[in-house]
């Protein structure tokens, strides 16, 4: 797993990561301590790498960023997003405000 505290331009992300997925890099945000975890082959891979680093799960929300011409874009989906407990009854974050947040915390990690 790369750990991602401070920021890092996309085209290193995609240069240093060992797995090969296409054309996405699987990801995973701690909202609460804002930093990313991410190349792994599955998002609970990343989710139990984080929690050992003392991530707390209500925290931890999945993301892909997919490969396109001009950098990336992000796909708000994972397994690990099914939380009914915390709302979120899918797949894909459904809260709004919460995407943003999500989305606030890639862009300012991976540029």
């Amino acid at each position: 797993m790369i750990l991602i505290k401070e920021p890092i331009a996309f085209k290193t992300l995609w240069q240093t990561k060992e797995i090969d997925l296409g054309g996405i890099i699987k990801i995973v945000v701690d909202i609460s301590k804002k930093i990313i975890g991410a190349d792994e082959e599955m998002h609970a891979d990343i989710e139990e790498k984080l929690l050992e680093e003392g991530s707390k799960q209500q925290d931890l929300w999945g993301a892909n960023l997919e490969l396109t011409d001009d950098g990336y874009r992000i796909e708000y989906t994972s397994f690990i997003n099914i939380r009914p407990a915390n709302g979120n009854r899918s797949m894909e974050v459904e809260d709004e405000a919460l995407r943003a947040k999500i989305q606030s915390i890639i862009t300012e990690l991976i540029r």
